[in-house]
């Protein structure tokens, strides 16, 4: 079930809360949340531990503290590089050997630390109670991995297994620690100590994956019960990743530090603007050429199947608010109305004598798509073209001004401005060195049918040359804040990192790069634009906040596409 706007703003305000005390515990400023996810620069770090795994909408907030406290304390009192060492190969062993070193280091916990111990246990004892009444602890196997969780739990951090389920495992328990009590020992006196704990874990791990092969192996021995026996453990293990997450993960796109633009005082710097442009791009390309361009992305849209008033429905949904747009009269409930007062009293059983207020869905926004048309993008812009086309469409219908934008450069390796600094002796310094070129396909007041054939001059090849994202970025900004709509956001598609070959040889090589972080951050800050990042098959979250990646391996389709506007159109807290 997708939570409702309400649930979702409530449960970022609650992982940013968490994510503020990790950082606080930790010293890591990288840390933070994204997906439900606790990541460093949004890349997801592992969950060692099935009650570290949290669902921010249906959750308690002590529950979602906890899970933020054990990653927290397992990033603060776990070397990882000895942890990998010591870990086991063995699936199931491993498994259990990553849940006993987070045990370890949620025993570490000061006792001064009060709110934090609480957190952990509500946490643990919560993710108990979902496990047993999942019905996951109902068989012979679920019941064992259940029960070893609950004592080590209990022998090492020294709080009482949970009282609601110490009947449930008393029989497993009396059976099991008498074969396992010299690892438990081990655990409880080696705490404190890493490398020598690690040793009693692998022998209990060992011990604990024995038994519950024998307990797979005499389950299936029976047909009496029409479960799978491994039920218990596969779920178990669904809710634990040892290293990343199982989906493939797109590249995260290289950055750095600018040191010459940190110790700048004048901040960034533009050698000379006298050769920047800003075009219409369909003027520049033949009138049979651009119709051909348009027929054939009309072609290969045509094959997609989109259903576009679908998709309309879906942005409006998104981005529209409603709004008063007169009264409703002769309605069976609302407010009376007045002037049906003497109908009421002639015949007692009319109900039609109410008026509503009329509320009609109104676009109050504007979306503007800005194209990186760096050589690179040359190989995507196709599907690239068919995407913001489909979208700026849908919008359209939905109510919403849309825009799309495009920025290059009028030259490789820095044209006349690089020309321009040799010939003054090349000064020291230049900043930004190569001839901007920002192109307008559509204006936010432009009709989409209008400019169908503009949209199409972005196949156009020789447009593309390198990219100086920050100022396109300040650019479209400016744009935008002109706009009379209360909500504007700017979609930044692009595949890379910003790059012209002249700045960099003349500054440093993230001199651009770092000037797009601060572009990017300023407009968060002020919040007059909502700054976005869609990646083509890159993650761009170490310049957007607000990111996603978009794998154009594969045709467009309308799950995608619904994706899609759905995050464009998602409120987000700053």
């Amino acid at each position: 079930m997708i939570p409702s706007r309400e649930a979702q703003r409530m449960g970022a305000r609650r992982e940013a809360l968490c994510a503020a005390a990790v950082r606080a515990l930790t010293g890591d400023a990288a840390l933070h949340y994204r997906g439900g996810r606790l990541c460093r620069k949004l890349r997801p770090l592992p969950l060692h531990a099935p009650h570290l795994r949290c669902n921010p909408y249906e959750d308690d907030f002590e529950s979602l503290r906890g899970a933020a406290d054990g990653a927290a304390v397992r990033l603060m009192y776990s070397d990882a590089v000895l942890h990998r060492q010591m870990c086991p190969d063995a699936p199931i062993e491993r498994l259990l050997f990553e849940l006993f070193e987070q045990v370890r280091c949620e025993a570490h916990v000061l006792p001064a630390m009060r709110g934090l111990a609480h957190n952990l246990r509500h946490r643990f004892e919560a993710w108990s109670r979902a496990y047993c009444s999942a019905g996951l602890a109902d068989d012979h196997l679920g019941i064992l991995i259940y029960t070893v969780a609950q004592v080590v739990w209990s022998r090492v951090t020294g709080w009482p297994v949970l009282e609601e389920t110490q009947d449930l495992i008393e029989a497993t328990r009396a059976g099991i620690v008498p074969t396992i009590g010299v690892q438990l020992a081990g655990l409880r006196k080696h705490r404190l100590d890493q490398r020598a704990y690690a040793h009693d874990a692998r022998a209990l791990a060992r011990r604990v994956a024995a038994m519950l092969n024998d307990a797979r192996a005499a389950t299936s021995m029976t047909n009496d019960d029409p479960r799978n026996p491994d039920d218990a453990l596969t779920s178990f293990s669904l809710w634990v990743d040892f290293d990343e997450p199982d989906e493939d993960l797109p590249a995260l796109a290289l950055s750095g530090e600018s040191r010459l633009l940190g110790e700048a005082e004048d901040g960034y710097r533009i050698y000379t603007t006298q050769f920047d442009s800003e075009i219409r791009p369909a003027t520049r390309v033949r009138e049979a050429l651009l119709r051909e361009y348009r027929e054939r992305l009309d072609e290969r849209i045509a094959a997609l199947g989109i259903n576009v008033p679908r998709l309309a429905r879906v942005f409006q949904a998104a981005l529209a608010v409603p709004q008063s747009d007169g009264w409703s009269f002769g309605e069976e409930d609302g407010r009376i109305d007045g002037r049906r007062l003497a109908q009421v009293v002639s015949s007692p059983a009319e109900r039609r004598v109410f008026t509503r207020e009329r509320l009609r869905p109104r676009g109050d926004c504007v979306v503007s798509f800005l194209i990186d048309c760096s050589g690179s993008m040359k190989a995507h812009i196709e599907p690239v073209a068919m995407l913001v086309d489909i979208l700026a469409r849908a919008g359209e219908l939905a109510g919403i001004a849309t825009e799309v934008l495009g920025f290059t450069t009028s030259a490789w390796n820095g044209g006349r401005a690089r020309q321009d600094w040799l010939a003054h002796g090349r000064p020291r310094h230049p900043g930004r060195l190569n001839e901007t070129c920002h192109m307008v396909f559509k204006g936010a007041d432009d009709r989409w049918r209008r400019k169908r054939e503009d949209i199409a001059a972005l196949l156009k090849a020789d447009l593309f040359r390198e990219g100086v994202d920050g100022e396109a970025v300040e650019w479209a900004c400016r744009r935008l804040t002109a706009r009379p709509e209360a909500r504007r956001i700017l979609v930044v598609i692009s595949d890379g990192s910003p790059m012209d070959t002249s700045t960099a040889q003349a500054n440093d090589a993230f001199y651009l790069d770092n000037h797009l972080k601060d572009v990017v951050a300023r407009h968060d800050t002020l919040r007059d634009v909502a700054v976005m990042g869609l990646g083509v098959g890159l993650d761009l979250s170490p310049y957007y906040r607000h990111c996603k990646a978009l794998d154009l391996s594969e045709p467009l389709d309308m799950p995608q596409l619904v994706g899609l506007a759905q995050w464009i159109g998602g409120r987000r807290s700053s």
